[in-house]
């Protein structure tokens, strides 16, 4: 199956005052309720998943088994992938076909649906010619995630194209180049559910399974793979899961007159707390294509998301 990638900018922030573990999003202001820290890179108020004899349990979660796959395994990295493909159904229907010699562990639809086609100690064929870290053929060590995603598309007079024929609005796309390309190109953007779910996964399966890395199919076969790709963030999903930090502070200011902070990306999610007044100053944790979480620079220690469009990059 045809691969390829996105990226959205990894958000980053050094702050001594605070714990290496972000905390989980408060709904009201409360300077004296206490901080709760723990040994694990990130503290999480209730996991969305869980994991019973190496299989995933949770909401929006099926099995289905693929027959592309064998050997028992001991993980030790995450590989992201996306699709480049119509649809999460079809890539399930190719995974599961024994003449695509080719499988995953997870595959996450758009719609943030799950399907695992393998359970997690046993070897799928995701990552083909690989290495990383030393280790050759990374099939063994790791378990492999796809996302639904065309992948790279092309103009085609007023739209955008895949390889498959799909097409697409530039609203659901991102100009940008590769790393390890040499020119920009247009990627199809992943869904803000689809990366709550990526993080969320990651989260759980490092934990789980004492993973080493959070990477991507780019990473272990730079030579010919470029998913999951610019659109994708994977740098701010492995910050996040393994706890980095360095001292780049990336800070933004609130633009509209009163901003509204919510629960998760997206107005269906609720209020974390009163609207931001016009120039307050954040600190940026991650970012998705439309909304960005923050941390609010005073004593109320309020963590949450606001649109894009009404905040401006702090560069002093």
């Amino acid at each position: 199956m045809p691969k390829s990638s996105t990226r959205i900018t990894q958000s980053k922030r050094s702050r001594s005052r605070r714990s290496a573990s972000p905390r989980a999003t408060r709904s009201a202001p409360s300077p004296s309720r206490a901080r709760t820290t723990t040994r694990s890179a990130v503290t999480e108020p209730k996991a969305p998943f869980a994991i019973e004899a190496h299989r995933l349990i949770g909401h929006s979660v099926v099995q289905r088994a693929t027959p592309n796959c064998g050997g028992s395994i001991t993980p030790r990295y995450l590989v992201f992938h996306y699709t480049a493909g119509r649809s999460a159904a079809d890539a399930c229907d190719w995974l599961c076909n024994p003449a695509a010699n080719a499988s995953a562990h997870l595959v996450v639809g758009r719609d943030g649906s799950i399907t695992q086609l393998a359970p997690f100690n046993i070897k799928t064929w995701h990552a083909g010619v690989s290495q990383w870290e030393g280790l050759i053929g990374l099939n063994s060590h790791s378990i492999g995630i796809e996302l639904d995603n065309a992948g790279p598309l092309r103009e085609a007079g007023a739209h955008l194209q895949a390889w498959f024929g799909g097409r697409y609005t530039k609203n659901e796309a991102l100009f940008a180049q590769h790393r390890l390309d040499t020119g920009p190109k247009w990627w199809h953007t992943y869904t803000d559910v689809q990366v709550q779910r990526a993080l969320d996964l990651a989260l759980l399966l490092v934990r789980e399974y004492h993973l080493l890395d959070v990477i991507g199919h780019e990473d272990i076969a730079p030579d010919r793979k470029r998913d999951p790709g610019p659109a994708f963030p994977l740098d701010a999903i492995r910050s996040r899961v393994l706890g980095r930090r360095d001292d780049t502070r990336e800070r933004a200011r609130v633009i509209a007159e009163a901003l509204n902070m919510r629960t998760g990306p997206g107005t269906e999610y609720e209020l974390a707390g009163p609207p931001l007044a016009k120039h307050t100053t954040v600190w940026v944790l991650e970012k998705s294509a439309r909304w960005t979480k923050v941390d609010v620079s005073d004593e109320t220690d309020l963590e949450g998301w606001v649109a894009n469009r009404f905040l401006e990059p702090v560069t002093d």
